[in-house]
């Protein structure tokens, strides 16, 4: 009998060793696949960042970065300045996750965008912008998408928003309404928000033209850094998308933008019908998220200031943690959060 129990005990030992071994192989190859399923989505996302494709739209060849399912629900996302697309990197790849097919344009003046004429006046006018967007929806055949964004963007994303509200499903905006008019931005300011616009005043004197043409990358840098005070980003961060600045354009793109919102700077008159409707402050009427973080070193309305502004289903986020004017990238899974929030709001 003590033979039979010590040979059973052996059997036991065996078996619990292979059992062991086998279940600890099968544990070590599903976390290889998952690794493994991991490093190619996000080898997939680089590569889709650092390799965009182009596509001809309107008065541009439009560089843009694309991912998700091609049945995806479309979402297009809006950088401002001075950044990128490399802002919705992450953001992006947890959409196209979720199932949603994403495309993050450069705007005119930025990274492998390029005017198709060189006739074309370098205009940066907010209208002139939006209707960049309208073109290249119509060039990839998107009827209607999700659209967010900061900065320029937001103000683009908030323009197609009001004016061809038929395209845009669900609207995302940093800091909420930003479309304004050269009129509205006669009256002047307290002393603290004139401050902030600093640039804009440099950007106005041929030197201000000079220097940011000189200086382009460290300029950038500071406002980097004055817009998120709390954003410890490296060099490698900044370094990415300050290519975006080297594109022929950027320099004269940005100069027009900043003089014509102050009527210093003349549009074009094929856009005076649009800009005179925006002058009004129209409203928006599709499902919106608003979005603010809570240590934005830049300029922006006051959430309680705009929420009027619009009238479909509305909700607004302040984001704690010392998140600054780059909402996207420094809190990508709040921005893409609120993307699906948006979706949802307009089912």
């Amino acid at each position: 009998m003590n033979t039979f129990f010590n040979f059973n005990k052996k059997v036991l030992v065996a078996l619990s060793m292979v059992i062991f071994f086998s279940s600890e192989v099968s544990v070590f190859k599903a976390q290889t696949h998952s690794d493994n399923v991991q490093n190619s989505i996000s080898g997939t996302v680089s590569s889709s960042f650092e390799n965009t494709k182009k596509i001809r739209a309107g008065l541009l060849d439009v560089g843009y970065a694309e991912l998700g399912p091609a049945t995806g629900k479309p979402v297009i996302l809006l950088h401002g300045w001075p950044y990128d697309i490399h802002s919705f990197e992450a953001s992006s790849a947890l959409l196209a996750k979720k199932g949603y097919h994403v495309f993050v344009p450069y705007l005119r003046g930025y990274g492998t965008t390029r005017f198709v004429s060189a006739d074309t006046m370098r205009n940066g006018q907010q209208s002139a912008v939006a209707l960049d967007i309208i073109a290249f929806m119509d060039a990839l055949k998107i009827n209607k998408a999700i659209i967010g964004g900061f900065d320029w963007g937001a103000r683009t994303a908030d323009i197609i928003a009001a004016l061809w509200p038929e395209r845009c499903t669900a609207l995302v905006a940093v800091s909420g309404y930003l479309i304004g008019s050269p009129k509205a931005n006669e009256n002047p300011l307290p002393p603290n928000a004139e401050f902030l616009w600093w640039y804009q005043y440099y950007f106005s004197t041929e030197r201000g033209y000079k220097g940011y043409k000189a200086n382009t990358e460290t300029f950038n840098k500071l406002i980097w850094k004055t817009a998120s005070p709390k954003w410890a980003f490296d060099d490698h961060t900044y370094d990415r998308t300050a290519k975006a600045f080297n594109n022929p354009d950027h320099v004269d793109i940005v100069i027009h933008n900043y003089r014509w919102r102050l009527g210093l700077a003349q549009g074009e008159s094929k856009y005076d019908t649009l800009e005179s409707k925006l002058a009004k402050s129209p409203d928006i009427t599709v499902p919106t998220v608003t979005l603010e973080g809570d240590a934005n070193g830049a300029a922006f309305p006051a959430p309680e200031n705009y929420a009027s502004k619009y009238k479909g289903k509305y909700a607004h986020h302040t984001l704690t943690g010392g998140i600054g004017h780059n909402l996207p990238q420094e809190a990508p899974k709040a921005f893409a959060d609120a993307i699906i929030e948006a979706d949802i709001m307009s089912q």
